[in-house]
Order: structure tokens, then sequence, then C-alpha cells
């Protein structure tokens, strides 16, 4: 739109720099050959007066009649000068767009013919014969003008009906692109809470559960499972600490966690699992770091897997096992728990999101293996940053959470692009 109103105040300068060189040449020639008596005064004025009146169109007042009024003064100047000098004929092409630029389009052309009757009867007076040229020059000037002004006036008035709807699909697009993240980022932080500051809490409660039960029976297992309790709740102040420094800080997206300290994070995760089953680590495979977002979906993962097993699955033991392989790498968190059937579980879920009450109902139940948000949230997370995610279990069997990422130099530097478009 500024394009199009920039193009449009240049074309009404060069309009009126060409106005002023028509009426300052036609003067000097009418002053040169009459000389500047009555009539030559009179017509410098007329001159002056045009120049003025044309300049004088941006200020004009936008009250209904105006620009009319300003309209037919104006072509009276010029048709009284054609008439007394037709030199000044030539005017009439700048003074016609600004006419038609001024009023509505049926008045304006009328006011353009009018005028160029006037220099039509202006030139045949001063010449000897009737010459068909002098009809057909000005009346083709006035079809030239009136038709270049109008399609100039519908392509501009198209182009800029055009940017508007272009304009408003940009800002609804800006709009939706801030909803979908804003809806991505709360889906990221209820899977980041549930995972870490919401399994801390989990253990706690259990860990007090226990200590209640113990506490006339065996003082000193009620005193160790209050103390486990209390490390475990600290541990979950440091993750809410950390959720909110993430949440407050650019942190730098392209930094890698060294294979080291992810091993010392998924074996820190044994001691954090409180629950009956076992849980033991294995790390298989050439390490290599990762970029952080990936060191922090698989211990998340681990985390949520685990904290289902210990609440959900019955198993005396949980092996987790992280492979390297080259070109992926993979964690499977494997229970010898009671399992559950996979695709009613699924079904189950779907019927829940689309509105079933009843299923609803069952899937909120303390007794139901997908409780919350964990396994759902494993798989989001994971395919969210290009991995994959599987879930095999059978009733009796055990159940077997997979996740597997790329980390390939292009899939690494994949990753390491998608972050920074994120941010």
């Amino acid at each position: 739109m500024a394009g199009l109103l920039a193009s449009g105040r240049r074309l009404d300068a060069w309009l009126f720099v060409v106005l002023v060189a028509l009426v300052a040449t036609s003067s000097l020639r009418y002053v040169v050959r009459h000389g500047l008596g009555l009539t030559g005064v009179l017509v410098l004025l007329g001159a002056a007066l045009l120049i003025a009146g044309y300049a004088a169109r941006p200020l004009l007042p936008k009250r209904a009649g105006v620009p009319a009024v300003w309209s037919a003064v104006l072509a009276c100047v010029v048709a009284a000068l054609t008439i007394v000098a037709p030199s000044f004929a030539w005017c009439a092409v700048p003074v016609a767009f600004a006419v038609l630029q001024t009023v509505r389009f049926v008045p304006a052309v009328v006011c353009v013919s009018a005028l160029m009757v006037v220099i039509t009867v202006s030139w045949l007076r001063i010449s000897a014969t009737v010459d068909p040229v002098m009809i057909a020059g000005p009346l083709g000037v006035a079809l030239i003008t009136v038709m270049s002004f109008r399609a100039l006036d519908v392509e501009s008035k198209a182009r800029a009906r055009l940017i508007d709807r272009l304009v408003d699909a940009q800002d609804d697009l800006a709009a939706e692109q801030r909803r979908v993240g804003a809806l991505r980022e709360r889906a990221r932080l209820s899977r980041d809470i549930h995972d870490s500051v919401g399994q801390d809490l989990s253990s706690v409660y259990l860990l007090l559960q226990a200590a209640d039960r113990s506490w006339l029976r065996d003082p000193a297992v009620s005193h160790q499972n209050v103390k486990t309790a209390i490390a475990t709740s600290r541990r979950g102040l440091e993750e809410i600490r950390q959720v909110i420094h993430e949440l407050s800080t650019d942190v730098e997206s392209s930094a890698l966690t060294e294979a080291p300290e992810l091993h010392r994070r998924l074996r820190e995760l044994e001691d954090r699992s409180h629950g009956p089953a076992k849980v033991s680590t294995r790390i298989d495979g050439v390490s290599m770091p990762l970029s952080n977002r990936l060191a922090a979906a698989l211990v998340a993962s681990a985390r949520g897997a685990l904290a289902n097993a210990q609440e959900h699955s019955g198993a005396d033991h949980v092996m987790m096992t992280l492979t390297y392989t080259g070109e992926e790498i993979r964690l499977d968190i494997r229970d010898d728990g009671r399992g559950f059937d996979v695709d009613t579980v699924s079904s189950r879920r779907e019927a829940a999101a689309s509105g079933d009450v009843r299923t609803r109902r069952a899937t909120t139940d303390t007794s139901s293996p997908t409780r919350g948000l964990g396994l759902k949230g494993i798989r989001d997370r994971v395919i969210e940053l290009g991995g994959g995610a599987e879930i095999e279990s059978e009733p009796g069997d055990g159940t077997t959470v997979s996740v597997w990422f790329p980390i390939g130099s292009s899939a690494q530097n994949g990753d390491l692009n998608r972050q920074n478009e994120e941010n």
C-alpha cells in the first residue's frame, strides 16, 4: 500500500512539473508575440491562477461539492486561456488527470470532454480552413487520457485490495503461528512437569505412605523412608528451579551433552525410582555426545517409563538399555510386570479424546496403565524431536517402552537446525 501511494505521489509531482513548464512556455510565447498589454497581463494572471489552483489540490477539504467546484474552476481557467491563446490547450492534459483523480469518474469525463470541445473550437477559430486533425487531435488526447487513467485506477485499486488481503492473511498466519507455538509450549511444559516434578512428588507420596504404614511397627524403616522423601522433595525443588531457569533464560541450543554425563543421569534414576521393582541400567555400543535436547528427552522418557512401571506394572525388575548403533541411539525400558493390551488402551484413549464420557472416566481411573500423560507424553516428545517411539506389551508378559533418535552427523545437524528455527 505504501508503494502504491508513493507511485501516485510521484505521478502527481511529475504532472505538476509538466503543467508548470507548459504554462511558462505558453505565457512566454503569448507575451513575445502579442506584447504585455491588458490582455497579456490577464493571461499571466490566469496562468498564475492555474498553477496555484493545481498546487492546492492536496489541500482541498473533503466536504461534499468542494472537489467538484475546484474541478470546474480549473477547467474554466484552462478553457479561458485556450480561447485567448490556443497554445494553452496542451495544459489541459495534466489538468484532465487532476480532475479525473479528484471527482467521480462520470462527472470527470463530462468535464474533460467539455474542455476538449473548447480546445477544438479554439483551434478551428484560428485556422483558415477546417482541418480534421484539429478535431481528431483533442478528441484523441481526451480518449487516451481517460482510458489511461481508468486503467491505472482499476489496476491500483485491485492491487490495493490484493495487498490488503495479503496483509490480513499474514496477520492471520502470524496469529495462528503464535497460537500453535503457545499450544506446543504448553504441551512441552506439561510433559516436562509430569516427568520431572510430577514423578518426584509421586515418589514422595509413596515414601510417606510407606513410612505411615511402618510408623509403629518399624520406626527405623519409617524414619529412613521419611529421609528419602525429604531428599526426593529437595530434588523436586531443584527440578522446579531448573524448569524456571530454562523458561527465563536463553539456553544455548547447540551445546552438547557428553556421553558420561548422560549415563550418570540415567543411572541416577535407579536410586530415584521408588517402588517395588529393582532398576538396572546397561550401556551398549560406542558412545558419543548428543545435543542437550536429545539427552534431556532420553532422560525424561526413561523417568516417565520407570514411573509407569513402578506404579502400574507390578514388576519385580526393570532393565534400562541404552544402545549406540552409529546411526541412532535407542533406549529400551523393559519390565517383567503384568503387561496390558496396547490396542485396547489405545482405543480407550482415542475414544476419550473424542468425548466418550464412560471411556474418559475409565482412563482416569488409578488402575489404568496409562494414567495421566505418561506414555503419550513420551511418544509426543520423541516425535517432536524427529525420533520414534514404540510400546510393546501383552497381558502377563511385561512391557517394553522403546525410543530412538538418529544420531549421524546429518541427523545431529538437522536437530540443531530445528532447535535454532524454534528459538
